[in-house]
């Protein structure tokens, strides 16, 4: 069977840099340039996240520092009015957190931070305390693997699996993340499966299939 996908505990980044309830503005900014994220965890005394304050939280109180709003812009725009008065982490702070446990798989991580429009994730366990974080960057991680890695995964998990008698005769090939298999295949709809298979191996960035039926008719030569 094929491989297991990593998941985030295998890419995530510990010890996480974080905030409590109570830490002024300044230090906010501070945390995150020193290191250099874009977003923090708030946390409780007991390491339970409570909320993430990210640079979309800290820049109203830039962007209203000089500006005489209209009653309409001040009604439209309370949320981040009250942003732009804030003085500790608890009164910037985006809440409910987006969070996500450690067992799940990148591509789900990579779909939540997709839908709730977000960069950076804190990493939980069951009783809700920080454990880590995952970026965008993190996710990205599996396009390192090498060319020699990936083949030997496909081989080994989708070759191997598919075609346990042709392991021989399946070409296998990888250059910069993109896959080629190459060979003659009895049933053609095990071609489709091995594609999607492939494709499936992470740090794959292509796959071109080109498994013949070894039972086709070649059709007519050119000797007639």
């Amino acid at each position: 069977m094929p491989d297991a996908h990593h998941i985030v505990s295998d890419v995530m980044t510990f010890p996480a840099v974080a905030v409590r309830r109570d830490t002024p503005f300044k230090e906010i900014v501070r945390a995150m340039t020193a290191r250099q994220v874009g977003a923090v965890p708030v946390v409780e005394g007991d390491g339970r996240v409570v909320g993430v304050v990210s640079e979309a939280d800290l820049l109203p109180k830039e962007e209203f520092r000089d500006r005489d709003l209209t009653r309409a812009e001040r009604l439209r725009r309370m949320p981040d009015l009250a942003k732009a008065a804030a003085v500790t982490a608890e009164e910037v702070m985006s809440t409910p957190a987006i969070v996500v446990r450690p067992d799940v798989t990148l591509g789900q991580a990579a779909r939540i931070m997709a839908v709730n429009r977000v960069k950076r994730l804190p990493v939980i366990d069951d009783e809700g305390r920080l454990l880590g974080v995952v970026s965008r960057g993190d996710l990205l991680k599996v396009f390192l693997r090498s060319d020699e890695d990936i083949e030997e995964e496909v081989r080994r998990t989708v070759v191997a699996y598919l075609f346990p008698a042709l392991t021989h005769t399946i070409h296998v090939s990888v250059h910069d993340g993109v896959v080629t298999l190459r060979g003659e295949v009895r049933d053609p709809a095990l071609g489709w499966v091995a594609e999607r298979l492939t494709r499936a191996v992470e740090g794959v960035v292509d796959v071109h299939a080109r498994l013949g039926d070894a039972d086709a008719d070649p059709g007519p030569t050119e000797d007639g």
